[in-house]
């Protein structure tokens, strides 16, 4: 069983890829942006994974990811960015920022699987 951190401002969505993650064997933690996921990891939280929306209000995925530098103290995990983003402009920035792998919304457990997998985190 691995730890996830699932950042998005949607509590449907969040709700949906917990229940996936659930039925793929995991333990689950929610938060509605990246300056929650900050805190969250600043606080001590470890995770073997985090799954993150890049288009959110107060700070996005992509805000999320460029501040990770200015915390020391944070060693993330593989970032994993959902999207509904088509065009490769937001998802390029988000791979130049630090993410490991990206998912085009809507998604089923097969690719959330197969992101965690091709992620090492198994």
């Amino acid at each position: 069983m691995k730890h996830i951190l699932v950042v998005d401002d949607s509590p449907t969505i969040r709700k949906a890829i917990r229940r996936i993650l659930e039925q793929l064997g995991h333990k689950v933690e929610e938060v509605g942006d990246g300056q929650e996921a900050i805190d969250r990891l600043e606080a001590g939280g470890r995770f073997d994974a985090i799954l993150c929306d890049i288009d959110m209000p107060n700070v996005d995925g992509l805000a999320f990811l460029g501040a990770l530098p200015n915390h020391p103290r944070i060693s993330p995990p593989p970032i994993i960015m959902c999207t509904t983003h088509t065009s490769f402009d937001k998802i390029s920035l988000a791979l130049t920022l630090g993410a490991s792998e990206y998912i085009m919304k809507p998604f089923d457990g097969d690719i959330i699987a197969s992101k965690l997998d091709a992620c090492g985190v198994t």
